[in-house]
Formats: structure tokens, sequence, C-alpha cells
């Protein structure tokens, strides 16, 4: 195993998904139930597997909340600002009004190119001729160059950043810090894994869900066994 190896880091594309911390276990969710009882659990046993198993089946949410998880994310501002209508956890972001940006920007693979069909709300998506798509992955590095050629610019000119950075593109990179509770967590994965979520966020919210599955491994078993469906 790589000296630098971090199993709480999970890279995707150009950027990452990384635990930074974490108060989180199956026990507590146990225990944040079974304090209605006045009763403890000091570790994790059948019967408290299967009270796990009732309260996600049941739907009784609260015992999911006590717990946090804090991550730290590297991903592309069209994919950060997606992730911030989930109003469900706490963010802190980087600023390009106080910090100078560094030439990082996300430019699709060929691979990754789709064409879209159909009406708002009802969109197939299909692969772009391979062609078109590898134009189109031309096309965008331009642009990002050059958009990133008039930051600097702007900057020479003695303009302040917070003015400067209105000519950068949404595929720049940015990084924020998310804290969450595990309830939140899986109401967040439930929809942006799912197969109508765009296809980039679904690779960050995939590396969320298997930091997740490592420190609530019951809770994420019983989550899949129970449609994801968050409780």
């Amino acid at each position: 195993m790589p000296a630098d190896f971090d199993e709480n880091h999970l890279s995707v594309f150009d950027g990452f998904v990384r635990l930074d911390g974490a108060l989180a276990d199956d026990l507590s969710v146990v225990n944040s139930a079974r304090v209605s009882f006045a009763k403890k659990s000091d570790s994790l046993d059948e019967s408290g597997i299967g009270l796990i198993g009732f309260l996600m089946r049941e739907r009784h949410g609260t015992p999911f909340e006590h717990n946090a998880f804090r991550f730290h994310i590297k991903c592309p501002i069209f994919v950060a600002r997606e992730w911030f209508r989930h109003r469900i956890g706490s963010f802190n972001e980087f600023s390009a009004r106080y910090s100078f940006v560094n030439d990082d920007f996300f430019v699709m693979s060929p691979d990754f190119a789709r064409t879209q069909k159909g009406k708002p709300g009802s969109y197939s998506f299909e692969p772009l001729d391979i062609d078109k798509a590898i134009e189109a992955h031309e096309l965008i590095h331009k642009a990002n160059q050059e958009a990133y050629g008039k930051y600097k610019d702007l900057l020479a000119l003695g303009l302040a950043k917070e003015q400067a950075r209105m000519v950068l593109p949404v595929s720049m990179y940015t990084q924020f810090y998310w804290t969450v509770n595990a309830r939140s967590l899986m109401n967040f994965l439930s929809l942006r894994t799912h197969e109508t979520a765009q296809r980039e966020i679904r690779e960050y919210a995939n590396a969320v869900e298997e930091l997740f599955s490592r420190k609530m491994p019951i809770t994420h078993k019983l989550w899949v066994e129970n449609s994801r469906t968050a409780p």
C-alpha cells in the first residue's frame, strides 16, 4: 500500500471527495432510538441490527440524525451549484473574491459527451457522435483557457479579484466543506445517485456513498434494501 494512501480520500475526475472527519456509526442509531426507554447499548448486536431495520422500514428518521460526516470536496462549480441546492447541511466554500484562482478546470472526456432529446423534465441522453464529441472537448478546453487568460489580464490591470472572477466559467474547480448527518446524507444520495441526476454529480455522489458505507455499513445496507429511500 503506498505511503500516501488515504482510505478516506477518493478521486473523482481531477477532483476528490475526502471524509475529513466523522462522528458516526451504526450504534449511534440504536442508542438514539433506545433513549426513549432509558436504555443504552455498548455494542451492536442482532437486536440492534433489527432495530435499525425497523426504523428504516417504518421511516422513523430522527435516530439517523445523531451523527455527523464532514466532507472536503473538490469539484467543478456547476456540480457544486447542484450540490448546494440540498439545504440539509452546512457549507463553506473557497472564495475567488479573496484568493487567486488557479488554472484548474474540468474538461469532459469525449466519452462523457452526450446529446439531449425530449422536453424539460423528461430528457433522454445519448452519446454524442465521437467526432463531434472530440470537437466539443477541444472547444471547451479552448474556452476555459481564453477565459482564464482574460481573468489574468484583468488582474494585471489592477482590477479587484472579486470583479475579475466574473469572466471565469462554471467548469472551474472549487472546494468546499460539507457537514451533514446520515439521514440527510441518505436523502442526498437517493436523489444524486439516481440515473436521472446529471452524470457528473452522480460520480461524486457515488464516492460519497462509498465513504458513508464504510462508516455505517449496517445503516447503508438496510437503506439499500429499503429501496434507497431516506427514513
